[in-house]
């Protein structure tokens, strides 16, 4: 697929931090922009709940609500001394899965319980990613420093990506530098949230620009923090709870309008919106 500009879509401003990944002719993409709040079009108000999947009674859940600065999160928990933390894509050779009801159907019966997962980064319109990503050790798409419009590209970006229990935050630039082994994982989204406990500098306090947005972070002790917003809320918000709620010194926007959360021990699966990458936490076996 030819993909002006990296995503052809002429709506996502240099400025503009919203979801940036195509949806097929016929589906629109809500895109906003800091500063101005210009929103141009609204999809759906939340992440439809596919009442199908039943909660999981074997496995507590990880995740919880939260409220900050008025606004209502899910906040879930992976902690390494619990959990392992998987990409997915689609199956080998295939096309993306696009959903987590394809993904839960092509998973194996003896695979790990799934504790939760979210969708991980950006996105083209064939819901391939736009930028670094690695499952299970193989790289499937370079690190992205190009310059560019949309949110993904307001600089600095970064890299979500572990190998075993040690999972890290960096920008793309950081990365580039310092990691020179491949992790088990990784996915490469944007714009940063936070940045050495500093906000990105160019998110307002609380634009006007509101949406259902979801981001990573991790705290001093190693543990990764995702979190998805119940309703509509500005990047500012969303980077403040990471800073000053969840005290994680980095935290990476993972995209917008589009976000969504599977929580089996809860019956939870949101559905509508078609995604790319997913980041999947597996609970480890216990003996």
């Amino acid at each position: 697929m030819k993909r002006p500009s990296l995503f052809g879509l002429a709506a996502c401003a240099a400025i503009a931090l919203s979801a940036c990944g195509q949806e097929p002719a016929g589906e629109p993409v809500v895109r906003t922009e800091i500063g101005s709040g210009v929103a141009e079009s609204d999809t759906k108000p939340a992440p439809a709940v596919d009442p199908s999947p039943s909660p999981t009674p074997t496995v507590a859940s990880a995740c919880r609500s939260a409220t900050f600065e008025g606004a209502t999160f899910t906040h879930c928990l992976a902690d390494p001394a619990k959990h392992r933390i998987v990409t997915a894509l689609g199956p080998a050779g295939g096309a993306p899965y696009r959903s987590f009801a394809k993904l839960a159907a092509a998973r194996n019966a003896d695979a790990p319980a799934v504790a939760f997962a979210m969708n991980g980064g950006m996105y083209d319109g064939e819901g391939k990613p736009i930028g670094y990503y690695v499952e299970n050790g193989d790289r499937l798409e370079e690190l992205n420093r190009a310059e560019g419009p949309g949110n993904f590209h307001m600089k600095p970006n970064g890299v979500f990506y572990g190998t075993g229990g040690t999972w890290r935050i960096r920008t793309a630039d950081d990365f580039y530098a310092n990691v020179s082994q491949r992790p088990q994982f990784g996915t490469q989204s944007g714009p940063m949230l936070v940045i050495g406990g500093k906000l990105h500098p160019k998110i307002a306090e609380d634009g006007p620009s509101k949406a259902i947005r979801n981001g990573v972070g991790i705290d001093s002790a190693g543990r990764a923090h995702f979190v998805i917003s119940q309703g509509p809320i500005s990047f500012g918000v969303l980077a403040r709870y990471f800073r000053d709620e969840l005290k994680t010194p980095n935290a990476l926007f993972l995209d917008g309008n589009v976000s969504a959360l599977w929580d089996p021990a809860r019956g939870r699966m949101d559905s509508g919106a078609r995604f790319g990458p997913m980041l999947v936490i597996e609970e480890k076996e216990t003996r």
